[in-house]
């Protein structure tokens, strides 16, 4: 009975070691490049610039009201009426207000349809590595890592892949 222990044992130890002498193929891809550099990304940070532009040269023109009105204020606030001065600021707290609150919604916006866009080419990404992987033969694809070699890093493959699609 021992020795069918020491047999099973040093089969499993024959096996493992074969497992250990082949050499797993592996690569990396650099998720910022992918998010940067792709195809579909660059289209959507157009998209999204182009869907938020007005938003924000609403927010650039409130800005310009409220530094001109400041500006009004600082310059001659001490000749205006008490009443003018009142009134002139309380509209400039006002515009203060709305200004805060645009930007807040503006960046509150942005920030979901750019998490939005960027999932979408997120999982478009990740069916190509998929790709790449099962096609290649590749037994790991890391996308966070310390340090990787540019002899593993796969990204242009998957930066090409993603824009011929």
């Amino acid at each position: 009975m021992k020795s069918l222990k020491i047999i099973l044992l040093m089969c499993g130890l024959l096996g493992l070691s074969t497992v250990f002498a082949a050499d797993p193929k592996v690569g990396w891809i650099n998720i910022e490049r992918i998010f940067r550099e792709a195809g579909p990304a660059q289209k959507a940070t157009k998209k999204l610039e182009k869907e938020f532009d007005k938003r924000q040269s609403d927010i650039q023109k409130l800005g310009k009201e409220m530094s001109d009105l400041q500006s009004d204020l600082d310059k001659n606030g001490m000749t205006m009426s008490e009443p003018d001065r009142a009134r002139k600021e309380r509209e400039l707290a006002n515009l203060n207000r709305d200004f805060q609150r645009m930007q807040r919604e503006f960046r509150e916006d942005l920030n979901t349809r750019r998490n939005e866009e960027f999932a979408s080419i997120q999982e478009r990404a990740n069916k190509v590595i998929r790709e790449i992987a099962e096609s290649e033969k590749y037994d790991l694809i890391l996308s966070d890592a310390v340090y990787a070699s540019p002899r593993i890093d796969i990204t242009d493959k998957v930066l090409k892949a993603l824009s011929d699609k």
